[in-house]
């Protein structure tokens, strides 16, 4: 039950697919040369926050990037979990797709929860349901950024055997506290691993918070970045702690749903 994973914890070019995409494909290819299973990027990495221009870069699933990305993954071998924009009738979303190393698309997530603060209403869709996935390494469930605010649905996802979270994002400085302790609550509250990857650098005068990072059942953390820096962060899990934490604290077990 061992995963070696990456975090790609990069500066993005606003609106530049192309010049953001060159370093997700160096970046795949080192996490690939290093032995990792799994790659994980920014939010919206090809574009940043550039929704008003969303027209110019979503694309329909299975086309454009989708297919770029699914090449990607087959051609190195490693899964990819990537979260970009998606036309899908006429709407934008922002949607997770997570390919496995065959390329396969094994599942998307359309983010539930809009951030008002940087008018996603205003430009994307919603989606309106989650998403759990057996991946080869384990459950694994799926959010994006300001997700991680919202305790029910990672809940559900422990609930339904969840022992790996993943979480793209571009979470601002201004708010880098609330990122370091949510990522440690998430994980301590429901006993598992999470890997989020968040973005450096600054773009229309917010600065971004960095600190990506794969926090395990105990709330401690495996591996994390700096708040400026690009980097590739490499690490071994081992899933079985998951059952280990669980037995020693057996929170589940002891859970009363009757009452609340």
């Amino acid at each position: 039950m061992l995963l070696n994973l990456s975090l790609g914890q990069m500066h993005l070019y606003l609106g530049e697919t192309e010049k953001n995409f060159e370093r997700v494909y160096a970046w795949t290819v080192e996490a690939a040369r290093r032995g990792s299973q799994l790659v994980v990027f920014p939010e919206l990495w090809p574009t940043a926050y550039d929704l008003e221009n969303w027209p110019q870069h979503a694309d329909v699933l299975g086309e454009g990037l989708f297919a770029k990305l699914s090449a990607l993954a087959k051609e190195q071998h490693i899964a990819i979990a990537s979260s970009i924009l998606e036309q899908k009738s006429g709407r934008a979303y922002n949607t997770f797709a997570l390919y496995d190393a065959s390329g396969t698309l094994m599942t998307i997530y359309r983010k539930v929860h809009l951030v008002p603060m940087l008018d996603e209403p205003k430009w994307l869709a919603a989606g309106d349901s989650l998403n759990l996935v057996e991946a080869e390494w384990g459950m694994t469930g799926l959010g994006i950024c300001y997700d991680l605010r919202f305790t029910e649905m990672w809940r559900k996802y422990a609930l339904n055997g969840a022992r790996l979270f993943l979480l793209p994002a571009e979470w601002p400085s201004r708010r880098a506290a609330h990122w370091q302790t949510l990522l440690r609550a998430r994980a301590i509250e429901n006993q598992v691993f999470v890997a989020a990857c968040n973005r450096v650098g600054e773009s229309k005068g917010e600065v971004f918070a960095g600190k990506s990072a794969v926090i395990d059942p105990w709330g401690d953390a495996v591996v994390e970045a700096s708040a400026e820096a690009e980097v590739l962060l490499t690490c071994e899990i081992d899933l079985a702690k998951v059952d280990e934490i669980r037995q020693r604290i057996p929170v589940f077990k002891d859970r009363r749903p009757d009452v609340y």
